[in-house]
């Protein structure tokens, strides 16, 4: 399992939105320039993120991209999938299995594994979602007032 870049940077996205005072609005180059992230693929995730209902644009002078639900309510599975990333890890297929085992042995050791990676699966997926924008933030607090940084906040 690996978060690539696009969920990292979707998950920082998010994060830096839930830290705006009243969760207001921010623009895309002061989120793109607080996080270090590049602006033209900050804008096509926002996009990503605005199509999920997890983020709404806000158009004007005042205007850019505020959360569309409390950070209490969004998870990172839903930040994820709104992206289009998968934690999902590679696993055996059944069927495959089937097809290339030798005997009812290898079948057996490949059904196991099959199940193994399911409940793996499964409890990634579980996690994913109990964890919330909310409970990052208080994470990333914790660790700068640990570390003695008090007013800089990066992601």
């Amino acid at each position: 399992m690996k978060l690539t870049t696009r969920g990292q940077y979707s998950v920082k996205a998010m994060l830096d939105l839930s830290l705006q005072p009243g969760y207001g609005p921010a623009s895309v180059s002061a989120i793109a320039t607080r996080q270090y992230l590049p602006i033209p693929y900050l804008e096509k995730l926002l996009i990503e993120l605005r199509r999920a209902g997890l983020v709404k644009s806000i158009r004007g002078v005042h205007g850019g991209y505020k959360l569309a639900k409390k950070p209490t309510q969004i998870s990172l599975s839903d930040i994820l999938t709104a992206v289009g990333e998968s934690m999902v890890s590679e696993s055996v297929d059944l069927h495959e299995a089937r097809s290339t085992s030798a005997n009812d042995t290898n079948l057996a050791a490949d059904w196991v594994t099959l199940m193994v990676w399911r409940r793996l699966n499964e409890k990634l997926q579980a996690a994913l979602a109990s964890i919330s924008l909310a409970d990052l933030y208080y994470d990333a607090r914790s660790w700068q007032a640990a570390q003695g940084e008090v007013t800089n906040y990066i992601i």
